[in-house]
């Protein structure tokens, strides 16, 4: 029973594992930015075709681990010592039920990034001054590298901090990023290279749609 229970938690723990690396091409972004770590944000970006897969992996583990525990005990099991609520392996919180809902918590948690990722990032100065409207421009950056809404969060919050931007929206779908922002005060050289610095995603090209 022991080499069941160590075999369960075994299984618990590539669960997790699975979950992380799931949530690892839409974490790093946030890190990049947040923990001035430019580098990393593409590092992991490969694992976004495995996300389905590791999520899938990781439900069925974590469905197997809940029959485990949860299902009817035949009267031949209920005697074994191990059932016992005062034996060890149940007062061990690894082999507790509590255990695997935190880890089922936690990869529900990290699965959701990307949808909550926006609460990292503080609120961008929108208080633009334009000496002139003549100044106004946009541009389309052309990014490679973005997956998931967490990208887009990064990237626009290091857009709308340049001096000069007065809105900036990506998306990572189509891996544009629509820039309007005061040609007197910024380049779109200058946002492609913030981009590929502080977040670490290459800008492949731009393109200027409008220039009064």
């Amino acid at each position: 029973m022991e080499q069941k229970k160590s075999s369960e938690k075994k299984w618990l723990g590539a669960g997790l594992l699975a979950a992380v690396a799931a949530s690892l091409c839409c974490i790093t972004p946030v890190l990049a930015v947040l923990g001035g770590l430019g580098g990393i944000a593409s590092t992991f970006s490969w694992l976004e075709p495995l996300r389905p897969y590791l999520i899938g992996f990781t439900v069925i583990i974590l469905g197997y681990a809940f029959y485990t525990a949860y299902k009817p005990k035949k009267e031949g099991d209920i005697d074994c010592a191990c059932d016992d609520e005062e034996s060890p392996a149940k007062k061990n919180f690894l082999n507790s039920k509590a255990f695997l809902w935190v880890v089922t918590g936690v990869s529900v948690l990290m699965f959701a990034f990307p949808s909550y990722s926006h609460i990292f990032f503080p609120e961008t100065n929108t208080n633009i001054v334009i000496v002139n409207e003549s100044n106004i421009a946009e541009a389309k950056l052309y990014i490679e590298g973005m997956t998931c809404t967490g990208c887009e969060e990064s990237v626009n919050y290091i857009l709308r901090n340049q001096d000069g931007v007065i809105s900036a929206e990506s998306s990572y779908e189509t891996g544009i990023a629509n820039v309007k922002y005061d040609k007197s005060k910024v380049k779109p050289e200058q946002l492609a290279e913030a981009i590929e610095d502080e977040v670490g995603y290459k800008v492949k090209s731009y393109e200027i749609t409008k220039n009064k």
